[in-house]
């Protein structure tokens, strides 16, 4: 069976991991890459070596580590199957989207890329996973949005969630409950800096929360 790449699991893995912690073209910590995959250092040392022999990384034990550009080729096909697993499982399966992440994560090295594309086109070429996140092309490129914190939004302004960067599922199934799914109109009613207290409208509703409550939800402002 062809699948995305001829990397191990674990190669594929830790290289989708530098591309998430990496955002912005920053280097990751090796400490970052240990809690993200829940390995130990050594371990994640010992990878990004050879991850670094073989030209995907460019790493370095005191300044962290990038992907090269040959890294986020692959890096961008996992990304791309995993958020097309993800939707197909939600949209298909009638899965929550709380459940798929981890589903996902076991199929997407799995998969042939014939399937990948196949269930591409059975969703219609979707430009965004369950959680908001877009989704690669299939030649790897991914819109870029001017996206913020919701927890940073100020008294008065208005945006619409556009991404829901969690894996826990508790959280999102408060998120659901709220109504911070990808797509809402919110408006930042009033909030209070010093006792860290928001109250959001989420169309009819109206929520107070402080900012650990909505911590993983980004937003676009809009006027």
């Amino acid at each position: 069976m062809t699948t995305t790449d001829s990397r191990s699991s674990s190669q594929q893995d830790y290289l989708k991991a530098v591309f998430h912690l990496g955002r912005g073209g920053r280097r990751v910590l090796t400490t970052e890459l240990a809690r993200f995959l829940g390995v130990s250092k050594p371990s994640v040392t010992a990878m990004l070596k050879k991850l670094g022999e073989e030209g995907l990384v460019e790493y370095s034990p005191r300044q962290g580590v990038v992907l090269s550009a040959a890294g986020s080729v692959v890096a961008m096909r996992v990304v791309r199957r995993h958020r097309l697993v993800e939707a197909f499982l939600v949209r298909f399966l009638g899965l929550d989207w709380s459940e798929v992440h981890e589903e996902a994560e076991v199929l997407e090295h799995h998969l042939s890329d014939r399937m990948v594309e196949a269930i591409d086109r059975a969703l219609g070429h979707p430009t965004e996973d369950p959680h908001g996140h877009p989704i690669p092309d299939e030649n790897g490129s991914m819109r870029e949005r001017p996206l913020q914190p919701l927890a940073r939004m100020r008294s008065g302004e208005k945006g619409v969630v556009r991404e829901v960067r969690t894996n826990e599922a508790e959280r999102l199934h408060r998120f659901k409950e709220l109504g911070l799914v990808p797509g809402s109109k919110i408006v930042m009613r009033a909030r209070q800096e010093l006792e860290d207290v928001m109250h959001l409208g989420i169309g009819e509703r109206v929520v107070v929360t402080g900012s650990e409550g909505v911590e993983g939800v980004f937003v676009e402002l809009t006027r």
